[in-house]
């Protein structure tokens, strides 16, 4: 017994997922499909107004036939009564009443070939003849020659108080349900009144309206079928120029750039493929030309950065000399060559920086990847922004996992993407710390940067990865930065398979979120670190001393009193190089 039920349990779960599976499908299909839409919707409508029609021809017909029917039963319900009144002229009650009734039934049926039954214009019937006269009635009751039983009370009502009355009524008879329309009709004198019930089989009209109703069914459903084939053919005739238009565009969007529609006739759809293969040519155009301006633009930045490394190089080697020699000179003038010598770094770093953007431009870097342990190069990150760090008045603190956080990277380039994100958060964290966190998963690696300075206002965090992009052009920087670090981070990240994000509030301070792949070339579905960070309720001036998402991290503080390095724990090779 049990295994039956299991056999059955596994039986309807399998039928529910098969349901679903169909449901599914045809969700996609009524999604993704505007002919389906349009044959659907026209089959739904079109079965509507057939279904509403088909009633309302089945209600005329039906009334016509029950108005044509009663007419001839009254007329033949008449006749009737005078011939029953000439049989029962002179009848008194000491006559045998119930043979005079009788005898006029039997005059009354006498052209019919069945028992009971007679023809007439309306159609075979079945007579009941009452005489409810109790003087007429030896014992005092009603006599009654027919199925007077089959005549409701409602009926009788009427036809007593002396109305010639119509009623439709069911009866159940041995041969099964039987529907009549039963006229009855008063007829005799005050002392001597009676009653002549016809009743009229309506068998004959319940066969004609079963064939309309048939008739019409089928009518309906030639009639959608037909309405569907005829909505197929005309939505064919529109989708699919523009299912055609729709693939050309793709293969356009894809690269294709010399994809064009073929125009056939003087139409709306071959205007449609005129236009479209203007706009195409249009664009065509304007990408050639963009394509060989950002290449013109691309070599001219390499060429002049190229170009200006040999007067670069004569250039610091005359100021390295100046340099050395400050301390013979007047105070101004060796002023003056300090600057001159910081002015030098930084256009050397703007060089390189612009070098590094043109080959990434070009798609010329490569990805020296390798699996190393991520934490020792945070830490040596956060030991080169350590003088600015300490120039700013800022502390850098990394929360780190305890275990060692393997990825394929190159090192060189995250370092490079982790020292841009601790500088860009120095120099904006108005001397408050600045807290670098890092978290794995299976799939992923992330780290964040987070700061609590200014912020960031509403729609800048998609253009801080702009080029030269500045968020106050007014403030002062501490770093002096070339205005490309980001960029080139979003750029290295990018190469990584991996990406960049940012997040600000004004008064709340900024968090930049680094999500690398543990693997190359292995896709990942979420950052181990959530982005906006747990504290990004807390205002510039709220910088909690303990975080408790990083209760048993290891915490490594760069401090801003000390030129010493960060003193890690020795937990492996690495951490005791970057000691």
């Amino acid at each position: 017994m049990k295994r039956f039920l299991r056999t059955v349990a596994a039986l309807t779960a399998r039928a529910v997922d098969l349901g679903r599976q169909r449901v599914t499908y045809f969700g996609e299909l009524w999604r993704r499909s505007l002919q389906i839409r349009v044959v659907v919707s026209t089959l739904a409508l079109s079965a509507a107004v057939v279904s509403v029609l088909g009633m309302v021809l089945q209600n005329q017909i039906t009334d016509r036939l029950l108005d044509t029917k009663e007419q001839a039963a009254i007329a033949a319900t008449r006749d009737a009564v005078q011939v029953v009144e000439a049989q029962l002229v002179g009848v008194n009650p000491s006559d045998a009443v119930s043979g005079r009734l009788t005898s006029a039934i039997t005059e009354l049926t006498s052209s019919s070939p069945g028992e009971g039954t007679a023809n007439s214009a309306a159609g075979a019937f079945e007579p009941v003849l009452v005489s409810d006269s109790r003087a007429m009635s030896e014992a005092g009751d009603t006599i009654a020659i027919g199925r007077y039983g089959d005549v409701p009370e409602s009926l009788r009502h009427f036809v007593q108080g002396g109305q010639l009355s119509v009623q439709i009524h069911t009866v159940d008879r041995v041969a099964g349900r039987t529907t009549f329309l039963i006229v009855g009709a008063p007829f005799g004198t005050a002392s001597q009144p009676m009653q002549l019930y016809m009743m009229f089989p309506l068998a004959a009209e319940q066969r004609t309206v079963s064939v309309v109703q048939s008739t019409l069914m089928v009518g309906g459903l030639v009639l959608l079928l037909l309405l569907a084939g005829i909505a197929n053919l005309v939505t064919r005739q529109v989708v699919r120029p523009v299912r055609t238009a729709a693939q050309a565009a793709e293969r356009f969007a894809s690269g294709d750039l010399d994809e064009r529609m073929v125009v056939v006739g003087e139409d709306d759809v071959a205007k449609l493929a005129e236009s479209y293969n203007e706009m195409a040519e249009s664009i065509e155009r304007q990408i050639r030309q963009l394509e060989e301006f950002g290449t013109l633009q691309r070599r001219f930045t390499s060429d002049v950065s190229h170009e200006l490394r040999t007067p670069l190089t004569t250039v610091r080697m005359a100021a390295d000399v100046l340099h050395a020699s400050r301390e013979q000179f007047p105070p101004g003038l060796s002023r003056s060559t300090e600057l001159l010598v910081d002015e030098l770094d930084r256009f050397e770093a703007l060089l390189a920086d612009l070098l590094e953007i043109s080959r990434l431009d070009a798609g010329v870097e490569e990805l020296v990847a390798e699996y190393v342990d991520v934490r020792p190069i945070a830490v040596r990150a956060a030991r080169a922004v350590g003088t600015i760090a300490r120039t700013a008045g800022s502390e850098i603190v990394l929360d780190l996992p305890d275990e060692e956080a393997l990825a394929e990277v190159d090192s060189r380039r995250i370092e490079r993407v982790l020292r841009n994100l601790l500088a860009n958060a120095v120099d904006h964290g108005e001397g408050r710390p600045v807290r670098l966190r890092m978290a794995f998963d299976a799939d992923a690696i992330a780290v964040t940067v987070r700061d609590y300075g200014i912020g960031l206002r509403q729609g800048e965090a998609d253009l801080v990865f702009n080029r030269f992009w500045r968020a106050d052009p007014s403030r002062n920087r501490h770093t002096g930065g070339t205005g490309l670090g980001l960029a080139i981070s979003v750029e290295d990240a990018r190469l990584h398979g991996g990406g960049l994000d940012a997040w600000g509030e004004p008064r709340k301070g900024a968090c930049f979120r680094l999500t690398l792949p543990r693997r190359q070339g292995d896709p990942f579905e979420r950052s181990p670190l959530v982005l906006p960070p747990p504290d990004a309720d807390l205002e510039a001036g709220e910088v909690v001393e303990t975080d408790p998402v990083a209760q048993d991290a290891i915490r490594v503080t760069v401090p801003a009193e000390s030129d010493d390095p960060p003193q890690v724990p020795p937990q492996s090779p690495e951490w005791e190089e970057v000691r």
